[in-house]
């Protein structure tokens, strides 16, 4: 078997279904196997899935987590080579295919990853991504990527042309779309469960490239990304900040050390309470209600990060290496 395309839901099975006729239309030129890991949800998707043709299905009893479930997709499948894809992806040309042949001609390669556009056509800058540092992590709003997109801590870009037909050599890949050969992947033994949601494909990127392989990012592979649509639409936006930055932190502690992690903890911290003033300021100020409806929303999501760089949020820390029943 050439590939394994693994597919992790979570209350997602529209997007699945959508997900996996796009491969079937534009990945005629492989042999390949998609397996989807119902990720334990709560709704029917489990019901709806079993209705598809062609797939290998399993259930976990649990939320794994992305890692987790990813994992355990590996061990039903034969593929000499793994595709990690979101379900909230459509293909839209031979992407996969593309993906492939870069892995077959680059053998010192251990992970590829593509361009990932928004519905609108845009680029999504996530595909590419740098090694997390206190200073990437604490400016990182849209605010100050527009208007330094190629300051040197975001790491490489993706190229914006999507003529461009040279694979990038790039520190980390996004998680919604990344290949890794077989071997590789279980060489470094697969996904940690140290991170159960966020993180993963950082990490994952980090110990293919201290194994002493590189990180492709391969431009003229293209797939709409609908972005965070895959999660089941998690009404608590919180708990994907705390989550998020709870995985940062599990990296950074793993890559540059106990005091570089601790150090990071404190700059959310600061970072925390200047947000939190300034969106004070915000609330008491003559804004129409609409503007201080979101301002209250903003502010009760960047209390629960203040929460969590103080170590009030100790459920985050219990979700490492642990399912989690929702």
């Amino acid at each position: 078997m050439q590939l394994s395309i693994i597919i992790v839901n979570w209350k997602s099975a529209d997007f699945v279904r959508q997900c996996i006729a796009s491969i079937r239309a534009y990945s005629r030129g492989i042999e390949y196997e998609i397996i989807v890991v119902d990720n334990a949800s709560p709704d029917d998707s489990l019901a709806a899935l079993q209705h598809l043709a062609g797939i290998h299905l399993i259930a976990s009893p649990v939320n794994l987590g992305f890692g987790g479930a990813n994992n355990l997709g590996v061990t039903h499948s034969r593929g000499r080579m793994l595709l990690f894809l979101n379900p909230d992806t459509l293909l839209v040309s031979p992407a996969i295919e593309a993906m492939v042949q870069c892995l077959d001609f680059s053998p010192l390669t251990g992970a590829a990853g593509c361009r990932l556009l928004n519905d609108d056509g845009s680029l999504q800058t996530s595909c590419v991504q740098a090694y997390p540092t206190i200073s990437n992590q604490v400016l990182d709003n849209e605010w100050i990527r527009a208007r330094f997109p190629r300051a040197r801590f975001w790491g490489p870009a993706a190229p914006e042309n999507p003529d461009h037909e040279t694979p990038l050599p790039v520190e980390a890949v996004s998680g919604a779309c990344l290949m890794v050969p077989r071997a590789i992947f279980e060489q470094i033994g697969g996904f940690s469960n140290r991170f159960f949601m966020y993180g993963e494909d950082i990490d994952l990127c980090y110990r293919i490239h201290k194994a002493g392989w590189k990180i492709l990012h391969v431009p003229q592979a293209t797939i709409i990304h609908y972005g965070g649509r895959s999660s089941g639409q998690r009404d608590d936006a919180a708990f994907g900040d705390v989550v998020m930055r709870e995985s940062v932190y599990q990296l950074l502690s793993q890559t540059r050390g106990w005091l570089y992690a601790q150090s990071f903890r404190m700059a959310i911290c600061f970072a925390s309470l200047v947000r939190l003033a300034v969106l004070a300021a915000g609330r008491v100020s003559f804004l129409d209600k609409a503007k201080r409806s979101r301002l209250t929303s903003t502010f009760s999501r960047w209390f629960r990060i203040l929460r969590w760089s103080l170590g009030l949020e100790r459920w985050a820390k219990a979700l490492s290496g642990a399912g989690l029943n929702r």
